[in-house]
């Protein structure tokens, strides 16, 4: 039988992050039946995943079946929960900084950014210099 308490996770949400986070979730749609499992254990099933590595398949049993959270999951990805969380916490990590909500500048280390790759005989090629003009003899 499944105890409605169950031991809590390093990767679950504490009451602060749960209140943090809750707000920002979608509501449940007008249509439908009304869930029985709620988003704190949604989240906390998302959360195990991402920080044990485990598969969604390998969740505990003790967490929403992993088809429901799964679901949950790829849901709020298509539809930009997941960003507009990362958005409204950054903005409040900010403000909490003594900064702006919004950067008003970025910077892009070179060592960073991806460069095109080097293709085929497609691919773009430095020209040839003669050795000559290297100043290189034979």
């Amino acid at each position: 039988m499944k105890s409605d308490v169950r031991k809590a996770y390093s990767s679950d949400l504490n009451d602060a992050e749960w209140q943090l986070i809750m707000p920002l979730l979608p509501l449940h749609p007008p249509t439908g039946a009304d869930p029985t499992i709620s988003k704190r254990e949604i989240i906390n099933g998302i959360f195990y995943v991402n920080h044990s590595g485990c598969a969604w398949r390998a969740m505990p049993h003790d967490l929403p079946n992993w088809s429901t959270v799964y679901g949950y999951f790829r849901q709020w990805r298509r539809s930009g929960v997941w960003e507009r969380i990362n958005d409204a916490l950054r903005r409040k990590v900010r403000v909490a900084e003594g900064k702006e909500p919004e950067p008003t500048a970025g910077i892009v280390d070179s060592q960073s950014v991806k460069t095109t790759e080097k293709g085929g005989y497609m691919g773009t090629m430095l020209a040839k210099r003669s050795m000559a003009a290297n100043g290189i003899s034979s």
